[in-house]
């Protein structure tokens, strides 16, 4: 089951960074659009390199239409892709100012219940995505520009939600197992309880 979740994890989180990299591309065309098109307009050009306003303006050089609705989609799944992996590898940020004085054992015991506490986030986090995937199909809500379906929005994102609940899930189980190992390990020792 380990395998599989770290399978999912890492899957997920390249997909995601290439959906990031296509991000910053439509980014990139869009900004270059957008600057190329003011050139085009600017009066000096207008006025003595007609040439290159009359060219940039018949190839139709602008903004990429709806670049800020493709980029909130694909930035919100990029989001939800990587939280399996950060699961998967206990990257999420943490502020160890108190821990760091603790038994190794009792940050083992906070780890897991932390690890807990932030599982049952991002289910609550899926659950209520969910919803609002179930809110955007029965209302038929688009883009304003692309007249995209924001539903599909939603659903990629909640596909990525439910993998990091899964790897959620199994993150918690290893750390308990690892709690329990380390404590059976130490009843075990001679002289252990005396």
């Amino acid at each position: 089951m380990k395998a599989i979740a770290h399978w999912i994890a890492r899957t997920f989180a390249l997909v995601g960074g290439l959906v990031l990299v296509a991000l910053v591309f439509v980014t990139c065309i869009s900004v270059t659009g957008r600057a190329l098109n003011t050139v085009a307009h600017l009066p000096f050009v207008k006025a003595n390199l007609s040439w290159l306003s009359d060219l940039l303006l018949g190839v139709g050089v602008g903004p990429i239409v709806g670049d800020f609705e493709i980029i909130e989609a694909g930035i919100a799944f990029a989001l939800f892709s990587f939280l399996p992996w950060c699961q998967a590898n206990q990257g999420h940020a943490t502020v160890d100012i108190f821990t760091s004085y603790l038994s190794a054992g009792a940050n083992r015991a906070l780890g897991l219940i932390w690890e807990v506490v932030l599982t049952g986030a991002i289910w609550l986090i899926t659950w209520r995505l969910y919803h609002g995937m179930l809110d955007k199909l029965n209302t038929n809500e688009t883009t304003f520009l692309l007249g995209f379906p924001v539903w599909i929005a939603y659903a990629a994102s909640l596909v990525a939600a439910v993998a990091a609940s899964f790897v959620g899930v199994q993150v918690i189980i290893e750390r308990a197992q690892a709690l329990i190992r380390r404590r059976d390990s130490f009843a075990s020792e001679p002289g252990a309880g005396h």
